[in-house]
């Protein structure tokens, strides 16, 4: 398989990655190219610039989840019908999973995938010390990839003396420099950057980046370098095939929560659901007053809905229709955000206390910093779960406010080290939680979920 593709990779986070990914989309774009973009590990909101901001198909991959086999199918299903691909790398360019290895990091997505490496590198206040810090990443794994170098925070008369440097001293191209660019500057809050669609003038300022980078940048040679990319080999059968090869399953109607409160989600985990039989329906929890008609599942993932909290109470009508609904029998799965919705309370940003669906008892509230932050995988606790026996599930979590009831049907537990805890409200036709799933980490969970919501009736 031949996909012209390239990673945009750094140091650190908050060495420019996503300016430089999102400028670049956006000038590949202009030009008429076909482009497609993939954000290394669970991060939603960088995906949702590259989607909503740029019109390009956005998409994750992340090792942890679905290993090197599947990741490299989802890549190449994702990579088909583009023309380049372009990757966005994630926190340090070798940082993994466990902090003190390279597992699911940029580099090991980088050699899973077969895709050079570009080493965005940050030198506002450094010159020749940039030298030794590229040094340094070029060399501390032999097999790093890593192809050229694009400068961020340089002076246009400083550039071309440090190009002449790194060149000569460490035989790795630098494809050009971003300079300071005070007017498209992403503003972040607790949970990472805001949305798209709190950005001002986002599709003015993105053109402007493009524009921009048109003149800084070597696009040329980085599009030569996207299409040096070594040829993947083919990649194996998935273990949805047979699921996905059986056509004559039913369509079931599927509710899907999805407005400025609720806005976190795997594209990946919806097209599975639509490649198992699920029609999506999207509503919106805080601005429609009823339930679509017809559904018979209903999902509610992550976002900021305590940046809602009063908004959501006062929508008492859909609160009252998902709580019978919910309550009634009908499947659900929750994630994250969609779980503190589900509470009876939840409190907002300033501590003030609403009403919320009250489908579990107890309330949520904000606990000031990041609680059992990152990679775990999850297995049952108890029979007549969407999980069996032996089984398991791989998500992610990362959140600031926790509940006074979390449930303890499942078992969490963290890929390295010895923390593990036991979460999650569940039956055997509902998952509701903290940890956001990947769904491809074990299709069958997903097929439980629509077979019962297949055997259940609209429930008015």
């Amino acid at each position: 398989m031949d996909f012209p593709r390239i990673m945009m990779a750094a140091p650190s986070s908050g060495s420019g990655k996503t300016l430089v990914t999102c400028g670049l989309l956006k000038a590949l774009v202009e030009r008429g190219m076909r482009a497609v973009s993939f954000k290394c590990g669970p991060d939603y909101i960088d995906p949702m610039f590259h989607r909503a901001a740029l019109k390009v198909p956005a998409h994750n991959l992340d090792t942890f989840f679905t290993g090197e086999e599947a990741t490299r199918r989802l890549f190449a299903k994702g990579a088909a019908q583009a023309d380049i691909s372009l990757l966005e790398g994630v926190m340090g360019f070798y940082d993994g999973a466990g902090g003190v290895n390279a597992a699911a990091s940029s580099y090991e997505l980088a050699k899973v995938t077969g895709t050079p490496v570009i080493l965005v590198v940050n030198v506002k206040g450094m010159s020749l010390s940039a030298l030794p810090l590229i040094k340094g990443f070029l060399e501390f794994r032999p097999d790093s990839g890593i192809k050229g170098v694009i400068l961020n925070q340089v002076s246009a008369s400083l550039y071309p003396m440090l190009k002449e440097k790194i060149e000569q001293e460490l035989q790795v191209e630098v494809f050009g420099y971003v300079p300071k660019c005070p007017d498209f500057v992403l503003e972040s809050r607790h949970l990472g950057l805001v949305t798209p669609t709190e950005v001002e003038k986002l599709q003015e300022k993105l053109t402007n980046l493009a524009n921009l980078l048109e003149g800084t940048l070597d696009i040329e040679k980085i599009l030569a370098c996207a299409n040096a990319a070594p040829e993947l080999p083919e990649p194996g059968f998935g273990t949805e095939g047979t699921a996905l090869a059986d056509k004559s399953v039913e369509t079931v109607r599927v509710g899907v929560a999805w407005d400025e409160a609720f806005c976190f989600c795997y594209k990946e985990n919806l097209e599975l659901l639509e490649e198992l039989g699920a029609e999506l329906i999207y509503f919106s929890p805080l601005h429609d007053k009823a339930l679509p008609s017809g559904l018979q599942g209903m999902v509610l993932y992550g976002g900021y809905p305590e940046l809602y909290a009063q908004a959501l109470s006062e929508n008492s009508e859909m609160r009252r229709q998902i709580r019978m609904r919910l309550k009634g029998g009908t499947p659900f799965l929750a994630e994250c955000g969609g779980f503190l919705y589900l509470q009876e309370y939840m409190e907002d940003m300033q501590g003030r206390e609403f009403p919320m669906a009250g489908v579990f008892p107890g309330r949520s509230y904000n606990t000031g910093k990041l609680g059992r932050f990152g990679y775990l995988t999850l297995s049952a606790r108890e029979g007549t779960q969407l999980l069996e026996p032996g089984e398991c599930i791989r998500g992610h979590e990362f959140h600031y406010y926790d509940c006074t009831e979390n449930g303890g049907v499942y078992h969490g537990k963290k890929p390295f080290g010895s923390r593990e805890w036991d979460c999650m409200q569940g039956g055997e036709n509902y998952a509701a939680g903290f940890p956001h799933l990947y769904y491809h980490s074990n299709p069958r969970f997903v097929e439980r979920f629509l077979q019962k919501c297949r055997d259940t009736k609209e429930r008015r």
